[in-house]
């Protein structure tokens, strides 16, 4: 018989959850950059491990919320989490136990899911100080497994595939055994686009930016043409994003168009697009595009 479920991914920002996803899968699903919050909606992943479909849902990180994005961020997390059959509680261990990481804990212990704990980045933290912090992030909540790990080096990873792949339930797969991700390409074209976005301004332009794919045109030579829009808060966050003379705009379009073109395994043509679009954070049309529900 053969075994599926869900395992969500939890934590809070930074903590290396979309890293720890596409090392997990093997492949690029879910956007990673230096900066928190990078990820706002629910990505799934298929991973494959001894004859199991483990369905992994990588979530937005949990922090306070201050805006409407802000709130449909945070309740696509916990929706994950209630949904799985399994939660794990991504530490950045070189971070330690922060209040955030405290909160979080209480809050998953209470909604009742089997969890485990995974301390992520311990690449990057004196060894010494590993036994310690499981001990006390072991009296946060009942966790019934620990795994200390790296997600960007890959060491302690094969443990935690194994013990995955063992604790979901018996069932029938729910997609085809080489599909890795059940996220639409223009959506994910949208987020290869807002990754560079991410990587290429400061402060707070990539916060105020979003990204959507208008139009997925397929060419007689096997190419896409894709147009995508940027939609940014303010005039002055628009004139940033698009730079002296375009320069900026046109550096975000041409790495996103390499990095798709490497994913799709074709060639792409991107064509982006900047307007001024005052409180799209609060949009509900907005808000669906980018993957989240309306939380009002």
């Amino acid at each position: 018989m053969s075994r599926c479920g869900f395992a969500a991914l939890l934590g809070a920002p930074n903590a290396g959850k979309s890293t720890l996803l596409n090392r997990l899968t093997g492949a690029r699903l879910s956007i990673v950059t230096p900066k928190a919050q990078t990820t706002r909606a629910r990505v799934r992943g298929v991973m494959m491990e001894a004859g199991t479909q483990v369905i992994l849902v990588d979530t937005p990180g949990i922090f306070r919320p201050r805006r409407r994005l802000d709130r449909a961020m945070v309740a696509a997390a916990w929706g994950g989490a209630r949904d799985a059959d399994l939660a794990l509680l991504v530490l950045d261990a070189a971070a330690g136990l922060t209040d955030a990481v405290r909160a979080i804990a209480g809050d998953l212990a209470a909604i009742g899911r089997p969890a485990w704990l995974v301390l992520n980045k311990t690449d990057r933290m004196r060894r010494a100080r590993l036994l310690p912090l499981i001990a006390e992030a072991a009296t946060l909540a009942p966790f019934a497994e620990t795994f200390p790990l790296s997600a960007a080096t890959g060491e302690g990873i094969p443990p935690l595939r194994a013990a995955l792949a063992a604790a979901m339930p018996e069932g029938p797969f729910l997609y085809p055994p080489d599909e890795l991700s059940d996220l639409p390409e223009r959506l994910f074209a949208a987020e290869l686009v807002r990754e560079q976005i991410f990587l290429q301004t400061q402060q707070e332009i990539p916060y105020a930016a979003t990204v959507e794919t208008e139009s997925w045109t397929e060419r007689p030579d096997g190419s896409v043409r894709i147009d995508a829009t940027v939609y940014v808060s303010r005039p002055g966050h628009k004139a940033i994003l698009i730079g002296a003379g375009g320069a900026r705009i046109r550096a975000i379009g041409a790495k996103a168009r390499v990095a798709l073109a490497e994913e799709l395994g074709r060639g792409v043509h991107l064509f982006l697009n900047v307007k001024e679009r005052a409180g799209w954070d609060s949009e509900a049309a907005r808000l669906r595009a980018i993957g989240l529900e309306e939380t009002g």
